[in-house]
């Protein structure tokens, strides 16, 4: 018999017909006349009820089902009796695919999200990741149909680059050398002449140089895949592998720019609210995630505000001020310091109470592609510390609560001269970035673009604490298993 989703059964009032499910189970309730099975295909967030009454199927059979065990049921759609689901089945048939053990790992019980993330393989199987994965997944087609429906190109832009996007230098090499034999020259530096390649060659941080060439030619584009970082971060908000999202406008202006970054959000949002409501409301009343049941207010929040723009010199005065009236921070927050993750969130979720776009910042802090603004204060600049007022670049970075900076944007700087100036000032190399310079020498013009990471997005809509459980397999800091 054709296999019927569980999501289509129960909304099904198609009563007394036969039917065919096929899931796991996640729980066996059983007595002397009837057993109930809990039993979820990953359709939807809700259980349908399987009603096995004595005698209708082996006795032995039944008792081998337990938490875990994946099985198929033929039987009746029938209205259910019991309150808060409308449709239930009346078993006639099992077939059993595959049982579970007392060892199963996901037994129903409290574990925490640290003892699942050892078995990521099998939590994917759970109420909760299979509530955030299904989030995930609208989220990327949120994304992909806000920028279809704005004309924006799909841009795929490559894994494997030779130049370092962000200046940082934390890349994952990639190479074919034998690593136990490097032939190197008389300074002791690598020779890749013999590399696949023929050259130093690292997994991407960004594709948004790539990105920004595009933009040149199609007028608006987006890339939306993985990127790597060789950070040695161990925090609830970083990865080593993570996905991101990167537009590229030309003819954009930073006025522009932020209108896009919040109507793009925005859009999200409203998607997440809109599409994934039963799994959004199973979250919002986990206590073990949101305590407070407060992850649907907060989002519908997001939708009713603007958002504050603040220059980042005004941040730093609201901050400082909040300082002289006692408010203890762990890292400075002076003029010309990245400000850090508590700063960003002191702003929107404390003193605003809302998202924020930061513009405005020290250029000394900001990547060499950002466009300068045209007045600069008194006082000099160096790229090792900077020196209030000093230079400010046009950079617009989105700060959400819960999470603080989620968008990275900024107007790139389109005059070669001055590009080439700030790179020579940086003491950079320019031989590997000669492709992405032609473009301000051939008909370069204004545009902006911005970077949004995907899986801090679906920390804010998801209300999960840790970066770790909203990707299916979290790569970090001596983790690669699955």
């Amino acid at each position: 018999m054709k296999r019927t989703k569980i999501i289509d059964a129960l909304q099904s009032t198609d009563y007394g017909k036969t039917i065919t499910v096929m899931g796991w189970v996640r729980t066996h309730r059983s007595s002397k006349a009837v057993d109930f099975i809990a039993l979820n295909d990953g359709s939807t967030i809700k259980n349908i009820q399987i009603v096995v009454d004595a005698g209708n199927v082996d006795e032995a059979t039944l008792k081998s089902i337990t938490t875990g065990a994946c099985i198929g049921v033929t039987g009746t759609l029938v209205e259910s009796p019991a309150q808060g689901q409308a449709s239930e089945i009346q078993c006639t048939e099992i077939t059993v695919y595959g049982l579970c053990g007392s060892d199963y790992p996901m037994q129903k019980k409290g574990q925490t999200f640290e003892y699942m993330r050892q078995y990521a393989h099998l939590r994917l199987r759970t109420n909760v990741f299979g509530a955030v994965m299904r989030i995930r997944h609208n989220m990327a087609m949120a994304i992909h149909t806000y920028f279809h429906e704005h004309g924006f190109y799909y841009f795929h832009t490559p894994l494997i680059t030779a130049s370092d996007c962000e200046g940082a230098g934390n890349m994952f090499q990639v190479t074919t050398k034998n690593l136990y034999d490097l032939q190197k020259d008389e300074e002791g530096k690598i020779i890749y002449d013999d590399d696949f390649f023929g050259q130093q060659t690292s997994l991407t941080v960004s594709g948004q140089l790539e990105g920004e060439l595009g933009a040149t030619a199609l007028g608006a584009i987006y890339t939306f895949g993985p990127t790597f970082r060789a950070e040695n971060s161990n925090t609830p908000r970083h990865l080593a592998e993570f996905w991101m999202v990167e537009p590229e406008v030309a003819f954009l202006d930073q006025e522009e720019l932020m209108d896009l970054e919040e109507d793009f959000i925005k859009y999200c949002v409203r998607w997440a609210l809109e599409k994934c409501k039963d799994d959004l409301e199973f979250i919002n009343n986990n206590k073990f995630i949101t305590p407070q049941h407060d992850l649907i207010p907060r989002l519908e929040g997001v939708l009713k505000e603007e958002f504050v723009r603040l220059p980042y010199t005004k941040g730093i005065e609201i901050l400082q001020e909040a300082i002289k009236n006692g408010k203890k921070f762990e890292f400075p927050c002076n003029w010309g310091d990245d400000l850090a993750s508590e700063h960003e969130r002191y702003l929107v979720e404390e003193h605003f109470k809302k998202p924020v776009i930061m513009t405005d910042y020290p250029a000394c802090i900001k990547a060499f592609y950002m466009k300068q603004n045209e007045k600069q204060g008194e006082g000099s600049v160096g790229y090792k510390g900077c020196v209030a007022p000093g230079p400010t670049m046009q950079g617009t970075d989105v700060l959400f609560p819960q999470i603080g900076e989620i968008i990275g944007g900024s107007v790139r700087e389109e005059s070669y001269d001055k590009l080439m100036g700030e790179i020579a000032s940086r003491g950079m190399e320019t031989d590997k970035l000669w492709w992405y310079l032609d473009t301000r020498k051939y008909g370069s013009c204004p545009h902006a673009g911005f970077g949004l990471g995907f899986e801090r997005l679906i920390l804010f809509v998801t209300g999960m604490q840790n970066i770790r459980d909203v990707i299916p397999f979290p790569r970090t800091p001596k983790n690669a298993e699955f």
